[in-house]
């Protein structure tokens, strides 16, 4: 796209930042929708370039493109060819999930307009031939940067080239795209979570690219992992850390291409489309969800008067659309950050979470649980740490030695290892509060018509978060472990099993504790007759009490 293009028209009512991002001050009078094409009708006819289009957030943005804007001409997705698998394998295998069931009964053929292009974010140029650059250049309207590494404790390198040297590649691909209309770039809202308040703005990168880029170069990976806690500083881990990067990396384009800024928090199931509860994977909060169903999880530290910020999946990419409208029919001068998050909307504490997720699980129970559903979430280091090792270790070691002794391969402690870790790189965000700025979504929102606002819904005022986790949870059960509701009622009888298991184990340990310490003193049991007969006494005083009364 030529650079007069992307500066031939103003929006009215912006005001320039002193960081260059743009504000939103005045909006626009007037309603878009009488003069402007709906966000479906710009899409049609339309090239979309989508990267990371095979993992969750992506998979998600392709259904809702092909099922909501039926007319979009083609949607080109890099994919990158695993060991084993070629890149139709993958595409042919991500177009049967169930996501696409819907999209699938408006139009079966749907899947001829994915066009699949081979790509390696970790390599030169993104490792497209000149043949699939030509192809790119030539037709891409919009593109929509879905790809990064969102391991917590990727090493800094690896996170570097992945979040940002790719998007820095990828940029530099956009510049051959003579139709490009916009170009969306999905960050994250823990991007500069190293402040409290967080504004619609590009803060100063902790670190100039460039420089740190060229660092890396040369640096080994043992100077390099020595360094990382001074380099991400008041960051929890190297995903902020170089999201932070990218997003300076974005803005530097501002004025040769249209851009926005997607900054989601945590990215959770659906809340809507295509069907509540849809997720995919144990990533963020869906393996903690999963872990407490199964009895597993038992102990968290977390505070329970912290703001979850959990957003739905379906509300980052109805966003994400119309954002991409908005950019490309605008063409703001410089790009538009927006903070796609709930708490200062409407707030979810931590500790509803809890609550909610155990009912849940109670209610609809998953599969050979190991333990009933019951966990505590306390912000105490200490007592975390000892039900770490009543509820967590200590029967993690007794299943542990059953599995030896029947022959099979120990496996729970390798398990409560894991969760412990996931936890862990959790606890940074479970634990505090951020509050941010959302006047960007709101004018994006205002700025839909009523239809699109149907189609296209961002509006988390309307999320009632009680169903939300209800489905959610269900969600695990049915689409991530693959579980069939009909055996419900079996479920629950395991439970009503593991409760019985529960209450013999209790009164054996209560028996033993009697026959081995209380039956061999004469003071443990003067003070157990004591005990007794107290209660036996309230019980008679509370007894004749009644009688009395009645």
């Amino acid at each position: 796209m030529s650079t007069e293009l992307s500066e031939s028209q103003d929006l009215n009512g912006l005001e320039q930042e002193e960081n260059g991002t743009t504000r939103l001050t005045d909006i626009c009078s007037g309603t878009v929708g009488s003069s402007m094409a709906s966000i479906a009708e710009y899409y049609a006819g339309k090239s979309v370039l989508i990267t990371g289009a095979t993992g969750f957030m992506g998979k998600v943005l392709v259904e809702k493109l092909l099922r909501s804007c039926p007319e979009v001409k083609a949607l080109y997705i890099l994919v990158r060819p695993k060991a084993g698998q070629s890149m139709q394998q993958r595409v042919s295998d991500m177009m049967k999930c169930k996501l696409f069931d819907r999209v699938r009964e408006d139009d079966p053929e749907f899947y001829q307009k994915i066009i699949p292009i081979s790509s390696e974010l970790t390599q030169p140029g993104l490792a497209i031939s000149p043949e699939d650059v030509e192809k790119l250049g030539a037709c891409i309207n919009i593109v929509f940067h879905c790809a990064a590494t969102i391991r917590f404790d990727e090493p800094l390198k690896h996170a570097v080239q992945l979040n940002v040297l790719a998007t820095q590649q990828l940029l530099s691909l956009a510049h051959q795209m003579h139709h490009l209309e916009a170009f969306i770039h999905i960050s994250t809202a823990y991007a500069n979570c190293d402040r409290k308040y967080i504004d619609e703005v590009i803060y100063p990168p902790p670190v100039e690219p460039k420089k740190l880029i060229e660092s890396l170069e040369w640096m080994d990976d043992g100077i390099v992992r020595d360094i990382t806690p001074r380099l991400i500083g008041g960051r929890p881990n190297t995903y902020t850390y170089t999201k932070a990067l990218a997003e300076y990396v974005v803005q530097q384009e501002q004025h040769r291409l249209n851009i926005g800024i997607i900054r989601p928090s945590i990215v959770g199931a659906s809340w809507q489309e295509p069907f509540p509860g849809w997720i995919d994977n144990f990533n963020g909060p869906s393996g903690l969800f999963i872990a407490a169903g199964k009895g597993i999880l038992r102990t968290m530290r977390a505070s329970n008067d912290a703001v979850a910020d959990f957003i739905p999946v379906d509300v980052v990419i109805n966003l994400t659309l119309a954002a991409g409208w908005y950019t490309a029919v605008h063409r703001p001068k410089t790009a538009l950050v927006y903070n796609c998050t709930t708490g200062g909307i409407n707030p979810f504490h931590w500790g509803e979470v809890e609550h909610h997720v155990i009912s849940s699980f109670k209610r609809n129970p998953l599969e050979q649980a190991f333990r009933r559903p019951n966990a505590n979430i306390t912000s105490n280091y200490l007592i975390n740490q000892y039900w770490i090792l009543v509820s967590h270790k200590f029967p993690a070691l007794i299943y542990d030695l059953f599995l030896r002794l029947s022959g099979q391969k120990p496996q729970m402690m390798r398990i409560f290892n894991r969760l412990h870790k996931a936890i862990s790189l959790l606890e940074y965000f479970s634990s505090q509060d951020w509050e941010w700025n959302s006047e960007n979504m709101s004018m994006l929102m205002s700025q839909l018509t009523p239809e699109d606002r149907k189609t296209f819904n961002f509006d988390v005022r309307q999320l009632n978060w009680p169903e939300y986790i209800e489905n959610y949870c269900i969600g695990t059960k049915k689409y991530v472990l693959n579980e069939d509701m009909s055996d419900i009622p079996a479920a629950r009888q395991h439970l009503r099993k593991l409760r019985n298991i529960r209450y013999t184990f209790n009164t054996v340990l209560v028996v033993f504790i009697w026959r081995v310490f209380i039956a061999r003193s004469q003071m443990a049991r003067n003070i157990w007759y004591f005990v007794v007969s107290l209660c036996f006494k309230f019980l008679s005083y509370f007894r004749a009490s009644s009688t009395l009364t009645n």
